[in-house]
């Protein structure tokens, strides 16, 4: 009987008790990937040396600055699978600015986001307004998209591209890549998004029940359209990371970018269903992704078999969001 006398008299003096199971269902995934980083350091001593994590955090920026638009479109109870279509379309219409109409890269930057914006926009626009499913809106831009880049690009990569774009998908600050500061400076805009901006709140609601947002003011119809929006903004930023790493813009750029985008987001534990979720989950989930695929090359190990344990951390991230919600 004196325990719930202790845990009430906690709560009333503003202190909430500590629980284990509550700590390890909150920073899980966190937890499992320094246990990866601990069993990779000791299996290879490749894994730990500057070189390898440089090259891990360059490899994961790409990823992880889409899997924050995604995670920002799954708050509200959606899917984008049109990611990896629209990293190639933006990335050639960059490449082919930059190479034939010799343009400015300060110009060029904010254009392959327009791009972006403006398909993401469509996908929004179709989702929110006609009511369409967003699976089936995303699949049919992904296709669609994807067709587009072939188009304007004749099916061939898109080179020479000038030295300066190259800096910055393959340049350094001091020892930090390029990509990985522009990474960083997407999660700050996306963290304070959600946290301090009405727009996130908005987000949460809608995804958490739509019919109460609405009742209580909240236009469904332009959150819903600014998650799409912002998606594919994200998407044209990445793909001047990628087209200046690969140092083309390539029509086949992006398969499968979708994929790991939503596979980084769920396994952070933003929820399938909409309305919960959190950015440095996503974070964490780009960066587990990032060092499994990484330490999988460095046991050598073909990637049949890293697309099979890809598979596998997948379905455990949904099983364990399943458990969260039921």
């Amino acid at each position: 009987m004196s325990r719930p006398v202790v845990a009430a008299s906690a709560i009333e003096d503003g202190k909430v008790p500590f629980s284990w199971k509550q700590f390890l269902l909150k920073y899980n995934i966190l937890i499992i990937l320094l246990l990866i980083c601990v069993v990779l350091s000791i299996y290879t001593n490749r894994f730990l040396t500057q070189e390898n994590i440089i090259n891990i955090t360059r490899q994961v920026s790409i990823n992880g600055i889409l899997a924050i638009g995604m995670t920002v479109v799954i708050l509200t109870g959606g899917i984008d699978l049109s990611v990896g279509s629209l990293v190639a379309l933006s990335g050639v219409v960059t490449a082919l600015l930059l190479r034939d109409q010799q343009m400015a890269i300060l110009a060029v930057f904010p254009i392959s986001l327009f791009v972006g914006l403006i398909m993401g926009s469509l996908n929004g626009y179709f989702v929110a307004y006609c009511r369409a499913a967003p699976f089936v809106v995303t699949l049919a831009m992904m296709t669609a998209a994807r067709g587009l880049t072939y188009v304007i690009s004749k099916g061939r990569p898109i080179s020479p591209l000038p030295a300066d774009f190259l800096f910055l998908g393959k340049g350094n600050l001091w020892i930090v890549p390029i990509p990985v500061i522009i990474f960083l400076l997407t999660f700050l805009l996306g963290y304070m998004l959600l946290r301090y901006f009405r727009i996130g709140r908005y987000l949460y609601a809608v995804g958490g029940n739509e019919n109460a947002a609405i009742v209580s003011g909240i236009n469904a119809k332009k959150v819903k359209l600014f998650a799409y929006a912002f998606s594919g903004a994200l998407c044209g930023l990445a793909a001047v990371i990628l087209t200046a790493r690969v140092s083309a813009g390539l029509p086949q750029a992006g398969q499968s970018y979708e994929l790991d985008a939503i596979a980084a987001t769920v396994i952070g534990g933003t929820s399938l269903a909409g309305g919960r979720g959190r950015l440095w989950g996503t974070l964490v989930g780009a960066l587990l992704l990032g060092v499994v695929n990484n330490g999988l090359d460095l046991m050598e190990i073909t990637s049949f078999y890293q697309q099979i344990v890809k598979g596998v951390i997948i379905l455990g991230a949904v099983l364990m969001d399943y458990k969260r919600n039921s």
